[in-house]
């Protein structure tokens, strides 16, 4: 019976890819009023260009003057005084060690050539990159708050984002100035709709701030494993450079960058990137860093921001995220198997768990409680005092087995 039910439901998944194949591949028959409001906003998104780069990985990423980059049309940076030269003046970061069996895939970007100084790289956006995105899916819910109520309805279940994370405990005055982690790089198979992502995640009330990998076919046009950003302010939410925000002062990293390198379970060298989201002391711009190093990527100014605008986040959270459209059955996040004996070489993790309190303090993230909106897609094993280093906590997430795909 469980056999006949599976391949009822792999027939399903097929034909539903079969039906909506051309409407994720932007192949779609627009008029005449839709195709003239694309064109004006390729015009607002695509930049003057100083030079073009075509990465090895396909992807065409115009050169643009800092001054002239998108973040720059948000009403509230139209009288900005910032400058391509902009270092963040932080408090200083301890940094995460690495760990002895791992390769570290933090420098991604120096095999592709950059951009010319006072320029940053900005990826050039085509009609049906802008087609296939306007079925991106809303942000995933900001609450920690369970609807499920017996097992029969989880199984059932089916549609919207499910997270397997740890987070910081619930609490309105807790004062965060930022976090950080180490992640291992995965390439979950998802197909369509569907997104398999591992992310940290900074919030305050409806604004967050979002980096890590994802895998995104509606996003990105094929099932690569990229490097992301998001951001949500309020009702206005969007990835990377593809609405104004996030300023970039780096003109050596590429966002939506296509990791060359994924873990492969069993290896005992894994992959990882070090994330950092820090906010400045002096200004309160919240700075993304990458890398042993932490190399400044860019920043969120606060005011673009209404909850995070003056004052420090309340929430941070760590791990998997999964998305699939209603009717289709939710595909694998990390590996796509449950961590079972915590181990690195076997599952995906998050580890170097670390906040920033209102201080600047580097603190160990001790306490993270487990969220699941589903625990039996997907599965999480915290351990606060895993590994030896100075920041030991990792957290392992993953699935779902075969047995409930």
């Amino acid at each position: 019976m469980l056999i006949h039910q599976r391949t009822i439901l792999q027939i399903l998944l097929v034909l539903y890819f079969l039906l909506n194949y051309d409407k994720v591949q932007g192949e779609t028959k627009l008029s005449k009023l839709e195709e003239l409001a694309l064109e004006k906003q390729l015009k607002r998104l695509n930049k003057p260009s100083v030079k073009t780069i075509k990465t090895k990985w396909g992807d065409t990423y115009d050169c643009v003057d800092f001054y002239k980059q998108p973040a720059f049309d948000h009403p509230s940076l139209k009288n900005h005084n910032f400058h391509p030269e902009m270092k963040p003046t932080l408090s200083t970061t301890k940094q995460i060690p690495s760990a002895s069996n791992v390769d570290i895939s933090s420098k991604i970007w120096s095999e592709n050539e950059g951009c010319p100084s006072g320029t940053v790289p900005v990826k050039r956006v085509t009609k049906d990159d802008l087609i296939r995105q306007r079925r991106i899916p809303p942000p995933e819910d900001l609450t920690l708050e369970s609807h499920l109520e017996d097992t029969n309805h989880i199984l059932e279940e089916t549609g919207g984002y499910k997270r397997a994370i740890v987070h910081t405990p619930s609490d309105p005055n807790n004062k965060f100035a930022g976090a950080a982690m180490v992640a291992s790089i995965w390439n979950p198979s998802v197909e369509g709709q569907q997104s398999s992502a591992c992310r940290l995640k900074i919030q305050k009330g409806q604004d967050s701030m979002q980096v890590g990998w994802r895998v995104d076919p509606t996003l990105y046009g094929n099932n690569h494993t990229k490097f992301f950003i998001h951001f949500q302010a309020g009702n206005t939410h969007c990835f990377n450079t593809l609405c104004p925000g996030f300023v970039l002062v780096n003109s050596d990293i590429y966002l939506d960058a296509e990791f060359d390198h994924i873990s492969r379970r069993g290896d005992e060298t894994q992959w990882e990137i070090f994330l950092y989201i820090d906010r400045d002391i002096a200004n309160g711009n919240w700075w993304l860093l990458i890398g042993e190093n932490q190399t400044a990527v860019g920043f969120w100014p606060p005011g673009i921001f209404t909850a995070l605008s003056n004052d420090f986040a309340t929430n941070i959270e760590w791990g998997g995220v999964a998305y699939t459209p209603p009717g289709v059955p939710y595909p694998p996040m990390g590996t796509g198997f449950f961590p079972a004996v915590p181990n690195p070489t076997l599952d995906a993790y998050c580890r170097g768990l670390i906040v920033f309190n209102n201080k600047g303090e580097t603190i160990n993230a001790e306490k993270t409680p487990i969220f699941l909106d589903n625990p039996i897609l997907y599965r999480v094993i915290d351990e606060p005092h895993g590994g030896p280093e100075n920041f030991p906590h990792y957290m392992f997430y993953g699935g779902p087995d075969d047995t409930h795909m």
